[in-house]
């Protein structure tokens, strides 16, 4: 599931919507007298509400504002070079085809089999699986959406067969999916690390342990929705036999993430040789262990995949030289200065970017929110002594919030498809389980400490 649709509305829409704009913008700041920033954010806003996908819309307020500050034109090319230039980058897409390989090979299906052995017996138990079996393949996929839809479309169908109400199935598997993004690898982390050059290892250790807790307290609300409701649940007592019997069973795909986790904390690889070396296993795994591996699922594989990272690569292009011009307008600077009186107070200012996050993430998608406005706060929240690791946790988990919140949340598009309900009607399903996500921002603006425990006890406090 790609997270952004680049593509145009229609051969001769685009060019005349960006040639408009263009005049518009210049119209505009010559007879009202609008400054650079100010003009860039109306052509931003107006590109967008008149449908003009998000990349083209900011590749348009970023010529704008190289118009209005008389900056060559070149330093749109000479953004996308730099955006796409770092090796780490590599790591998205060889993360995205592992996850992929791994779905289509088996994978995913050995999982659920394990959550099923684990906690499926209670009550709610196939709600209790979804969450948990999202668990592990977000330790494989790095993706939202992808975790969404290859849980989902295992346990959704099972869980409206067992009398589960069907916009609170796929709220399920969308809230729950949305851990891909947060328990590593990460692709939003690893695009957050690229922006600010914050440590990806230190930055993946930090997402474990809120990612657990997140899960958790997801499964708490399932399990008592799920009560109140009388779903599901055999009544049967949980023993260890079958779980370790389902264990040694998918305990290829158990080991995938201890592999690859491992060796990035071992120091046996960095992350984009263990994206390498994911891809290697799960191709391996898929074809010769589980046999899931088709040429056709293959071809899909990599077809996936290819579509992802070009659209990826196509928001990082526009979305830098947007990110630049921001700085060289000071814009960082002039939000310090409105955040000036608040700097005793960085509880604050968290809980006021974590708001606007969410409004933003309402309407904008994960990766050019997090290009575009890190680039604003980043500078502010570091200056006023907030952890940059912890900052980019609370950054990723308000974006996983725009993921199950209409109208561009990805994941609930992802399972409504599957549950084969309107997107009006998840959306209502998914409210009880926003809660968690709520109480996590609380607690990473509150008490932040804990969210750095295991960086600093495998690499030691930053200084």
């Amino acid at each position: 599931m790609t997270q952004t649709d680049v593509t145009p509305k229609g051969r001769g829409t685009i060019p005349a919507i960006i040639f408009g704009l263009l005049i518009l913008s210049v119209v505009v700041t010559y007879s009202v007298g609008l400054n650079g920033p100010i003009t860039m954010a109306v052509v931003f806003v107006v590109a967008m509400a008149v449908g003009v996908p998000i990349p083209f819309a900011a590749g348009i307020a970023t010529v704008a504002g190289l118009y209005i500050a008389d900056i060559p034109m070149t330093l749109m090319a000479q953004a996308a070079w730099t955006a796409f230039e770092p090796f780490p980058l590599v790591t998205i897409p060889l993360f995205v085809l592992a996850g992929q390989l791994m779905e289509q090979g088996g994978m995913s299906d050995k999982l659920v089999k394990i959550a099923q052995k684990l906690v499926g017996a209670y009550k709610g138990g196939l709600g209790l699986v979804t969450v948990v079996a999202c668990m592990f393949f977000a330790a494989l996929s790095g993706s939202g959406p992808a975790t969404t839809a290859a849980i989902g479309s295992i346990t959704i169908p099972a869980m409206q067969e067992e009398g589960y109400r069907s916009r609170f199935a796929g709220a399920i598997a969308a809230a729950a999916g949305a851990l891909g993004s947060m328990i590593p690898p990460s692709n939003l982390l690893i695009i957050f690390a690229l922006v600010t050059d914050v440590s990806i290892p230190r930055l993946f250790l930090a997402g474990i342990i809120p990612g657990i807790v997140l899960g958790v307290m997801l499964m708490i609300v399932v399990f008592i929705i799920s009560v109140r409701n009388d779903y599901g649940g055999t009544g049967e007592k949980f023993r260890w036999g079958p779980l370790l019997e389902a264990f040694w069973e998918g305990k290829w795909a158990v080991m995938a993430p201890v592999i690859i986790l491992g060796g990035i904390y071992a120091g046996i690889f960095t992350p984009s040789e263990a994206a390498g070396v994911a891809v290697a296993y799960g191709l391996f795994v898929g074809m010769f262990i589980y046999k899931g591996l088709t040429w056709v699922k293959l071809f899909h594989a990599f077809k996936f995949t290819a579509i992802v990272i070009g659209t990826v690569l196509f928001i990082l292009g526009s979305t830098k030289a947007f990110g630049q011009l921001v700085t060289i307008f000071d814009i960082p600077e002039g939000v310090l200065g409105l955040f000036r009186g608040l700097v005793e107070y960085p509880w604050l200012v968290m809980l006021l970017i974590g708001v606007f996050y969410i409004i933003v993430g309402m309407w904008l998608e994960s990766i050019p929110q997090i290009i575009i406005f890190t680039a604003v706060f980043f500078p502010l929240v570091t200056s006023i002594g907030i952890d940059p690791v912890v900052f980019g946790i609370f950054t990723v988990m308000t974006c996983e919030i725009g993921f199950l919140t209409p109208p561009i949340g990805v994941n609930l598009f992802v399972a409504a498809r599957i549950s084969k309900i309107s997107i009006e009607e998840i959306s209502v399903g998914v409210l009880p389980l926003l809660i968690p996500y709520v109480l996590m921002i609380f607690l990473l603006v509150f008490f932040s400490s804990w969210v750095t425990f295991l960086p600093d006890l495998v690499y030691g406090p930053t200084r």
